[in-house]
C-alpha cells in the first residue's frame, strides 16, 4: 500500500470510529458515559484533521513531516476516577444499552488499531513514523473502552488486572 492510500484509508477508519463515539454519546444514558464518548469523538476528529493535513502535505511535497500528534486522553489516575464515578452511578443505568455502545466502540478501536499496526509493519520508514504514534494512541483508546466496560459490568477487573477488595 502506498503512503497516500494508507492515509486515505486511515481517514476512513478515523471517521468511522468517530461516528461510533458520536452516536454512543447521543444514546448513552449515563452522564459520565456521555462525557467519555464525547471526549473520544473529539479525539477521533482531531485524528481526522491531523491525517487530512498530512495528506495535503504529501500531495504538495511528496513528503510527510510527522508533526507531533497530541492526545486528549487523560492520565491513568483521571481514567480511574472516571471509572469509579461510573461504578458509583451504575445502578441507574441500563447496563445492556451501555455495554452495547461500548462493544461497538471496542470493535471499531480494534479494527483501527490493527490497521495502524499493519501500516507500521508494511510501509517505508516515513509512513512508519506517521502511523507509530497512532498505534500508541489507539491502544490507549482500547484500554479506556475496556476499562469502561469492566467498570460498568463491575467484574472486578481493571486494565486486565483482577482487583481484590478485602
Amino acid at each position: 500500500m502506498t503512503i497516500e492510500k494508507a492515509i486515505q484509508t486511515a481517514i476512513k477508519f478515523e471517521n468511522e470510529v468517530r461516528d461510533v463515539y458520536k452516536a454512543a454519546a447521543q444514546q448513552a444514558a449515563d452522564p459520565v458515559g456521555k462525557r467519555v464518548f464525547s471526549v473520544m469523538a473529539d479525539e477521533e476528529q482531531g485524528h481526522v484533521d491531523y491525517l487530512q493535513s498530512r495528506l495535503e502535505e504529501w500531495n504538495k511535497t511528496g513528503k510527510i513531516d510527522p508533526v507531533a500528534l497530541e492526545t486528549a486522553i487523560p492520565s491513568r489516575e483521571v481514567i480511574t476516577q472516571a471509572a469509579d464515578d461510573v461504578s458509583a452511578s451504575v445502578s441507574n443505568v441500563d447496563h445492556a444499552a451501555e455495554l452495547k455502545l461500548l462493544g461497538r466502540a471496542l470493535e471499531a478501536e480494534r479494527k483501527t488499531s490493527s490497521f495502524y499496526r499493519q501500516m507500521v509493519d508494511e510501509l517505508p520508514a516515513e509512513g512508519q513514523q506517521l502511523f507509530q504514534r497512532f498505534v500508541e494512541i489507539e491502544e490507549g483508546h482500547l484500554a479506556i473502552v475496556q476499562a469502561e466496560m469492566d467498570s460498568v459490568t463491575g467484574n472486578g477487573v481493571w486494565f486486565d488486572v483482577l482487583e481484590v477488595q478485602l
